[in-house]
C-alpha cells in the first residue's frame, strides 16, 4: 500500500465529500428528509469527522495493491461500495420503525451512489497525479 497516497486521498476525498453532501442533502435535498424527534440542529464537526472517515475508507481500499489511479476505476469501485453501505445504512436507521418509506430510501440511495462516485473520482484521480 502507498501510505502518501492513501493519507492524500484520504484527506482530498473527505474534503470532497463534505462539500457535495452539502450541496447534494444540504441544499438540494434539504426538505427531503425530516429530523428524527427530538433532534437538536447539527453539529458541523460531526459531519466534517464523518465525511473524513469516508474518504480515507474509501482511499484506503483504493491504495491496496496496485492501487486504483484512473478516475472512471474509482467511480465504478465508489458506486459499488456506496450501494451496499447507503442500503444498509437506511435499513439500520428504519430498524425501529413499522414500515420503511421506500421512496426516501430510493432518494437517499441514489444520493449516496453520486457523492460517492465523484469522491471515489477524486481520490482516484489524485492517486494518478501521484504516481
Amino acid at each position: 500500500m502507498n501510505v502518501k497516497n492513501f493519507f492524500i486521498g484520504g484527506i482530498v476525498g473527505g474534503i470532497v465529500d463534505f462539500l457535495m453532501g452539502w450541496l447534494i442533502w444540504g441544499i438540494l435535498l434539504k426538505d427531503t428528509f425530516p429530523k428524527p424527534e427530538g433532534a437538536g440542529p447539527e453539529n458541523m464537526l460531526f459531519i466534517f469527522l464523518g465525511c473524513m472517515c469516508f474518504g480515507f475508507m474509501l482511499s484506503y481500499i483504493f491504495a491496496q495493491g496496485e492501487g486504483v489511479s484512473q478516475w472512471m476505476a474509482g467511480i465504478k469501485l465508489a458506486i459499488g461500495i456506496a450501494l451496499f453501505m447507503s442500503l444498509a445504512n437506511n435499513f439500520f436507521y428504519s430498524m425501529y420503525k413499522d414500515t420503511m418509506d421506500v421512496k426516501l430510501v430510493a432518494i437517499d440511495v441514489v444520493a449516496s451512489i453520486v457523492v460517492s462516485a465523484v469522491v471515489g473520482a477524486a481520490i482516484a484521480f489524485t492517486n494518478g497525479k501521484m504516481k
